[in-house]
């Protein structure tokens, strides 16, 4: 690890106002980093029910609201696809894989399908890259649309739920686009499935982090 320069400390951090008083820095520190850290992406298909209640989802999107936010232009927005239109879903996957693939089998078409149809909860994650101030290049509009969604799956797991992203080549569809009624300027990045886990991965291990650190 290379040598860091160092400065007299002064005082200890402080605890935020939100956090009841008998709550050390420290202990916020630690559970704040346990959660990051044994944070995982969970496959949908190991999601089952409950989800979150109603109460949870407004919490989970309201924390995608205190994403770092230059100009508060909120670059993303988020479509709950409910239970009932699922099926609506499921003939997207099937036909933009039929479109890819003109010899996919019957299998394979009903399995595009099935994948509609396994996270309790399941969210569309729209990026809002239009025209914007100048100064808020799209790139630093998706950095903020990244903590927005991270911030959604921390709190998931935070909920003791699990939580996964997903995407794929149907995302590129014009019937993507029209299912949601996509805007211009608008792109379908991922999907956000929460629910309960019915089965955990070991942990994979993670780059320590002066493998993408340096010093100038």
């Amino acid at each position: 690890m290379p040598q860091l320069p160092t400065a007299p400390q002064t005082h200890s951090a402080a605890v935020p106002d939100c956090v009841p008083a008998t709550v050390t820095a420290e202990e916020l520190c630690d559970v704040a980093q346990a959660l990051i850290h044994s944070r995982q992406n969970i496959s949908p298909k190991r999601l089952a029910a409950p989800g979150p209640t109603p109460v949870q989802l407004e919490q989970l999107l309201a924390a995608a609201a205190a994403a770092p936010d230059h100009g508060q232009l909120h670059p993303w927005r988020f479509v709950i696809i409910p239970l009932d239109k699922r099926a609506l879903l499921g003939e997207v996957f099937a036909q933009a894989l039929i479109e890819r693939d003109a010899d996919a089998t019957p299998e394979q078409i009903a399995s595009a399908r099935e994948k509609a149809h396994r996270a309790p909860l399941l969210l569309l994650a729209v990026a809002q890259l239009g025209p914007a101030e100048p100064d808020i290049p799209a790139l630093e509009r998706m950095v903020s649309f990244g903590c927005a969604l991270q911030n959604m799956l921390l709190s998931a797991h935070a909920m003791g739920f699990g939580a996964g992203l997903t995407s794929g080549q149907a995302m590129r569809s014009g019937h993507m686009q029209k299912l949601f009624t996509l805007a211009a300027g608008e792109h379908p990045v991922c999907f956000i499935n929460i629910g309960t886990a019915s089965k955990r991965k070991l942990q994979q291990a993670r780059p320590g982090p002066w493998e993408f650190t340096s010093i100038l």
